[in-house]
């Protein structure tokens, strides 16, 4: 069995101030920046948690939809979608300069990650914001989706990202939370469903059918009831299987 160096990250800053005890876990990290959770102070805390723990930082912009917590497609015009994003990435970016930090990576959230994944419209909004940024930064997205093949043809940085505690649909989507089992929390259901990804490149769907599946950053909620355990739990087990973190 080959080697393998993974990146672990979390969606954090979004209001359960959790991140203490996610960050010594993580190896990137995923910053609400006003869209769906987040401030200045939520951000400017995660941000220093984030460089004392040498984690990688991201922004994680969304539908401008707190009431929904961005986790529902939102009736936005195209210029005002790109606005927003700009707007929430750029209010990181401030507080990353001001804490000497750099942006890493940029990761959609919720509904806009998932419709990013399979409408073209919507994937070339966040392509044109990610053009618009006058560094090279990562963009984590999924694999075959809309977004990374479009990201790809733009010449900008794909990160392949899977998630290690939600069930797969057999296109690849995710199993909607409103489902039962959409969500695992087994920490060994959890460990075998990464390493199938990481040594064989295969997700079992919710259906059981087998599926092809790319990935070098692996996500767990942070808002995942048991996030905490999860993470220390792979981060103990996954170097037994030759899986390194970083």
């Amino acid at each position: 069995m080959s080697f393998k160096t993974v990146d672990i990250n979390a969606d954090v800053g979004e209001g359960l101030g959790n991140e203490t005890m996610l960050m010594p876990f993580l190896s990137s990290c995923n910053i609400a920046c006003g869209g769906h959770a987040g401030d200045a102070k939520t951000m400017t805390e995660v941000v220093r948690l984030a460089k004392t723990h040498k984690v990688k930082t991201g922004a994680h912009p969304s539908f401008p939809d707190v009431l929904n917590f961005g986790r529902a497609v939102m009736d936005i015009s195209a210029a005002d979608l790109y606005s927003s994003l700009k707007s929430q990435i750029r209010n990181l970016q401030q507080i990353l300069y001001n804490e000497n930090a750099q942006l890493h990576h940029i990761k959609p959230h919720g509904a806009l990650y998932n419709l990013a994944a399979k409408d073209e419209k919507t994937a070339r909004i966040i392509i044109e914001v990610v053009k618009s940024i006058a560094m090279p930064i990562q963009l984590y997205v999924p694999y075959n989706s809309v977004i990374s093949k479009l990201a790809e043809q733009e010449k900008i940085s794909v990160t392949f990202e899977a998630f290690a505690d939600r069930n797969y649909e057999e296109n690849l989507s995710l199993v909607s939370r409103k489902k039962e089992d959409a969500i695992l929390h087994e920490n060994s259901r959890i460990l075998n469903h990464i390493l199938g990804m990481i040594h064989r490149e295969k997700v079992t769907a919710i259906n059981g059918v087998e599926l092809p599946i790319k990935a070098s950053t692996f996500c767990v909620h942070g808002d995942t009831k048991n996030a905490v355990e999860i993470l220390e739990f792979l981060s103990k087990e996954l170097p037994k299987y030759n899986v390194k973190i970083q």
